[in-house]
């Protein structure tokens, strides 16, 4: 829809398209990671009577951890923990502390690799005993950020670019116009996305071990970072990127080499072979992405990765094609045909669909429910976005209608210029054929710069007439309103790509405010935390009611009180109380408590020890009779 934009607008629509495939991939700021922390052990901020053996975290997805991925500090910061964290569960993480820790402050700093690439980082404090001053700065640590940062999101968004215009542009010549194999401006147009995709890989190799670690831009070339990137599954992928681009740089010398030279026929006997090859390596290149970014992590990994593959390269197709059609309609001098425009609109369309249907199972994969559409920054511009696809869709079936009408308009166009290119071609030999006997070098050369002039006032003539055609002019109205919408979705698009997914976002804010459930808790002098439970041993005068009341209900020593009720609510005795605390998740328990007997119906236990926070089972057993007796129970958060 495209083919009748004006030479005067062209540059700039080039231009812009070239923003906007940066705009889509590039990053203003270091790129939020998809993995949060969802717990931890200590909690933050809680106050614990006995220094804990070890610190946990808990993530919402795996991580990749070092040496330094997880320190704890004094409150003078220096460093307690025992060195590289151990996994424990999958997405939890913990490391050893020293022994003998005073009474104090604590920082937990950490910073990890989440499995879809990104780096994270954060602190929290916790005490022993009671809270102290620190050294120790709780800001959260940036990560991803400063001269190393920015590199890398250049070197990610000039990757993405090389890709959309490398494989669009080889894709428009084998499926829309073969004759623009031999077309400069087009062999030009493909090289740099290789080349552009080829340095930003081999950017992206080197700055990787820096950009996870200690971001600084000393780093970028020390070998031994480099090593321990290239055993990381993204380096794997950037490597297999590399060695793709080869087999890339093979098929573009065919395609612009072999292949421009044969003929016709030969030509479709060697298009299927080209096709079947270019996919390969594009799907390759594709994958490369997919296998080492978020569609690798998460909610069905096996199904994502192809889908992602899939919206790639249908972007690559819309997005590279458009590029090379205005390359084409601007920089070269070789018409192309009608038809081939028409080719290329019903691939862009096709691409589009693959774009729309793809977008819509990682949307829902990111959010996971429909309360994360308002409820979450994520799905909160997936709706400003999806109210921009559908005006997109809107201006492009204005503009498709436009283009039926230009249709015979650019046809009778090429024919006339077809004639008048004939005419002045039989004119110069007209010319030549009577003064060839007797014109001097001078006279020849100055024929050819007639013959040049009027070329030049033909072809502005032609635009002239091209420009005051008013199905054109709305034509040109519609393709510049569609690409404005086209920039801003592709900004929010931008966005999208750097804001954590509404599903992560949910089960942190749901982790959060369990932790500070808990803190408030442990803070609280009145968080005694109560539990009721009938009873019924089966003997006479077996029926009644337990109450256990905990107080303060946190890690570390507690106060016990334990009342039994008849049935109406009064006290009374029976031979005997047992209380048992198991956590279940842990592994731990179950931790016997054998209160003391203080009044009727009320027992008593003094420094109750919690070791650590979680679900805890509280499991009471009554003895109402020398054999009659019962155990009851209930689970309590604690800590």
């Amino acid at each position: 829809m495209t083919q009748t934009i004006t030479p005067r607008r062209v540059r700039t629509l080039a231009l812009l398209c070239l923003a906007v495939i940066g705009m889509l991939f590039a990053a203003a700021g270091p790129a939020s990671a998809h993995a949060a922390l969802t717990g931890s052990d200590p909690s933050q901020g809680v106050v614990v009577d006995k220094a804990p053996s070890e610190v946990t975290l808990t993530f919402s997805e795996k991580v990749a951890t070092s040496a330094d991925s997880l320190r704890v500090l004094d409150p003078k910061g220096k460093r307690v923990d025992n060195g590289k964290p151990t996994d424990v569960s999958g997405t939890s993480y913990a490391v050893q502390l020293h022994s003998g820790l005073a009474d104090g402050t604590y920082t937990v700093a950490w910073q990890v690799v989440s499995a879809d690439s990104h780096p994270v980082a954060g602190a929290f404090t916790f005490s022993i005993g009671a809270p102290s001053r620190t050294s120790v700065s709780t800001s959260g640590e940036e990560v991803g950020g400063g001269i190393v940062g920015w590199l890398y999101g250049f070197g990610r968004y000039m990757s993405y670019a090389g890709f959309i215009v490398m494989v669009g542009g080889a894709a428009f010549v084998l499926a829309c116009w073969q004759r623009g194999s031999g077309v400069r401006p087009l062999q030009r147009l493909v090289v740099s996305g290789w080349l552009a995709l080829t340095s930003a890989t081999l950017l992206l190799l080197l700055l990787r071990g820096s950009y996870t670690s200690s971001g600084k831009v000393g780093d970028i070339f020390d070998l031994s970072l480099l090593g321990q990137v290239l055993q990381t599954k993204a380096g794997a992928a950037l490597v297999s990127r590399l060695l793709l681009l080869a087999a890339a740089a093979l098929f573009i010398a065919v395609l612009f080499g072999a292949y421009d030279k044969r003929e016709e026929e030969e030509k479709r006997d060697l298009t299927f072979g080209l096709a079947i090859g270019g996919f390969v390596v594009s799907a390759g290149l594709a994958a490369s992405w997919a296998m080492a970014e978020h569609a690798s992590t998460g909610l069905q990994p096996g199904i994502a990765m192809p889908v992602d593959v899939v919206h790639l390269l249908a972007v690559a197709a819309w997005l590279g094609g458009l590029c090379a059609l205005l390359v084409t309609l601007y920089r070269s001098d070789t018409p192309i045909d009608t038809s081939a425009v028409r080719r290329f609109s019903r691939v862009a369309f096709s691409s589009v669909v693959a774009l729309v249907a793809t977008g819509i199972y990682q949307s829902w994969r990111q959010l996971g429910s429909w309360s994360a559409f308002t409820d979450t920054a994520y799905g909160q511009l997936l709706l400003v976005k999806i109210g921009l696809v559908t005006l997109l869709v809107g201006i492009a079936w204005i503009s498709r209608r436009w283009t039926g009408r230009l249709a015979d308009t650019v046809a009778t166009e090429t024919r006339q210029r077809e004639k008048e290119h004939v005419s002045a071609g039989a004119a110069t030999a007209e010319k030549k054929s009577v003064s060839s006997g007797s014109e001097t070098s001078g006279d020849s050369k100055r024929t050819t710069q007639l013959a040049r002039q009027q070329a030049a006032k033909d072809i502005a003539r032609l635009k002239r007439l091209r420009d005051a055609d008013p199905n054109r002019f709305g034509l040109r109205r519609s393709v510049l309103a569609e690409t404005g919408v086209a920039v801003v979705l592709l900004a929010v698009t931008t966005v999208l790509t750097q804001t954590e997914p509404g599903r992560t976002e949910q089960e942190a804010k749901a982790a959060t405010s369990s932790s500070s459930s808990s803190s408030s808790a442990a803070d609280s002098s009145s968080g005694a935390l109560t539990l009721t439970m009938p009873f019924d041993t089966g003997g006479t005068d077996g029926k009644g009611v337990v109450s256990v009341d905990l107080d303060p209900a946190r890690v570390g020593g507690n106060e016990m009180h334990v009342y039994v009720q008849r049935p109406n609510g009064r006290a009374f005795d029976i031979p005997e109380v047992k209380v048992a605390f198991t956590l279940e998740a842990k592994k731990i328990g179950p931790l016997p408590v054998n209160p003391d007997h203080v009044t009727t119906g009320h027992w008593s236990a003094n420094g109750v020890q919690i070791p650590m926070a979680g679900d805890w089972k509280v499991a009471v057993t009554v003895r109402t009779s020398d054999i009659d007796q019962v155990t009851v129970s209930k689970n309590a958060q604690i800590g």
